[in-house]
């Protein structure tokens, strides 16, 4: 419980302290943002700070924080560590750089921004890079709360999911999976809505709500988790009686780098940068831009790390000692694993509101996943997105790819997300710190290189040691590869940029 507390009392640190430390370098200015500058009524559009703020966090916050936790607390109580120092001096650095450079480059997407400062070369790469991100981020979020949705219409809210071999439950005739077909096809069709509708007529009205439905869901669990602990019905376990690999598949499961690709988007995650663009279109001041950027993704992290402390504590099996070999067998982060925490601790009426804040959390994401994806693949290819039929042209067939990917299995979907999702951030990071080195100081520009450097390690490493990666090199071998290429990384940033720098 110690270790938990104390992992929320620094999250709220880092925004005070670090978060004031970035604004202040990055110096945010009274000139005009761009719904300042020109409104069109459909994505240039003024929101106040406070609504912004949700909508940023919604649009952040899918699955990463409660899937990417639960299975990154497989690996112990160290994944608060990834999660808190991650959040603080990479997740939210990153969120912030990203979404600041689009008000200050007129609500360019991160593609455009990241050619600006890398490169043409990198211009391309990360424009087709980002749409297929997006267009993965969009399956996922679809998927994966249409099979939550599927299990609450086919369980109710007892919380008993049917035993291996038993018969599915049918609701009007449908099973769990026909029932997740059938949720896929309709969320698809309200993606379809957001993401050609101005932002204000249905995202900056519903969001509010929803967010506030996510952030009574995580009181609610992180409460009753720790309310658990205290008297003695499910212990949460220390950082310091588990830091170590408590996965229980250990020798093939090393924490460098499969948790730290795992957690995604509770630390840091490259889907973000695709989303800040969205809001920094839609704030009136810079000044609003640590509350709206940095403060969100501490607010992701917080609500990560409140999963995975859940998760760890509620799947405990203590008779033989620590173990998190009972979230393993669920499955870590999944639809199951959710419904069973939600319903176990808050009981059928709590569960509503908890479970209403997981469905809301991916799916709000998910829409906006695909509008990014039609605004990215529009400053691509010039095409001015006032009007009904440009904004057709391109959503028809992102939505048409997303509804077929959605077809593969779940799993192989969420893995490819997950190391691009890595990938993204360390370029995204990368330009920051060629901002910040060129425009503000070579000192600043530490503060975007340093975890830059280090997701560079992890992205490359999770390449050269993944099965779905193909390469499956040799462990050492792969660590080895993974810090060379963060060093040479290093190495052109600095003698390309750093020491250029006055």
């Amino acid at each position: 419980m110690y270790s938990f507390l104390g992992g929320l009392v620094l999250l709220v640190l880092g925004y005070m302290i670090y978060g004031a430390i970035v604004d202040k370098i990055f110096a945010p200015t009274d000139n005009p943002t761009p719904c300042v500058a020109h409104p069109d009524g459909v994505d240039f559009v003024p929101i106040t700070p406070g609504r912004a703020f949700l909508i940023q966090l919604l649009n952040i916050a899918g699955l990463g924080p409660i899937f990417g936790a639960l299975t990154g607390a497989i690996w112990g109580p160290q994944v608060y560590l990834w999660i808190v120092f991650g959040t603080i001096f990479a997740g939210a650095v990153h969120d912030y750089l990203v979404g600041m450079l689009s008000v200050r480059n007129d609500g360019a997407s991160v593609s455009e921004i990241t050619g600006k400062y890398l490169g043409g070369f990198m211009l391309q790469v990360m424009r087709l890079f980002s749409v297929v991100l997006l267009v993965m981020v969009g399956v996922v979020f679809m998927v994966g709360p249409a099979g939550l949705l599927a299990l609450m219409v086919t369980q109710g809210t007892s919380g008993a999911v049917g035993a291996a071999g038993s018969a599915p439950a049918l609701v009007m005739g449908y099973d769990v999976k026909q029932w997740t077909e059938i949720l896929t096809v309709i969320i698809l069709v309200y993606y379809f809505l957001a993401t050609l509708l101005p932002i204000d007529k249905l995202i900056g009205k519903i969001y509010p709500i929803f967010g506030l439905c996510l952030i009574f869901m995580a009181i609610g669990i992180g409460g009753v988790t720790v309310w658990n602990h205290i008297n003695g019905t499910k212990p949460m376990i220390e950082l310091w009686e588990g830091l170590y690999n408590m996965h229980p598949k250990a020798d093939t499961m090393p924490i460098w780098p499969l948790m730290f690709i795992t957690v995604a988007c509770g630390a840091i995650s490259g889907f973000h940068a695709t989303q800040s663009p969205l809001m920094a279109r839609c704030l009136t001041s810079e000044r609003q831009g640590r509350f709206v950027f940095y403060g969100a993704m501490v607010a992701e992290g917080i609500i990560a790390l409140i999963w995975a402390s859940a998760g760890i504590a509620f799947y405990n099996a203590t008779d033989g000692g620590f173990s998190t070999a009972g979230l393993l067998a669920v499955g870590g982060g999944n639809s199951t694993s959710v419904y069973q925490i939600s319903v176990g601790l808050l009981g059928p009426v709590g569960s509503i509101l908890a479970l209403l804040g997981v469905v809301a959390c991916p799916i709000t994401s998910g829409d906006t996943a695909f509008r990014s994806a039609r605004l990215t693949l529009a400053d691509w290819f010039k095409i001015d997105q006032k009007g009904m039929a440009p904004r057709l042209l391109l959503a028809v067939p992102l939505l048409a790819v997303g509804y077929y990917v959605s077809r593969l299995e779940y799993g192989i979907v969420w893995r490819y997300f997950s190391w691009s999702n890595q990938t993204l951030a360390m370029i995204a990071l990368w330009a920051g710190a060629v901002y910040l080195c060129r425009n503000v100081s070579k000192g600043s520009s530490l503060m975007a290189a340093i975890p830059a450097t280090f997701m560079s390690a992890v992205s490359v490493t999770y390449f050269c040691i993944a099965p779905e990666c193909y390469l499956m090199l040799e462990r050492n071998l792969a660590y080895g590869i993974g810090i060379g290429v963060a060093v040479l990384f290093a190495l052109i940033f600095y003698f390309t940029t750093y020491n250029k720098a006055e």
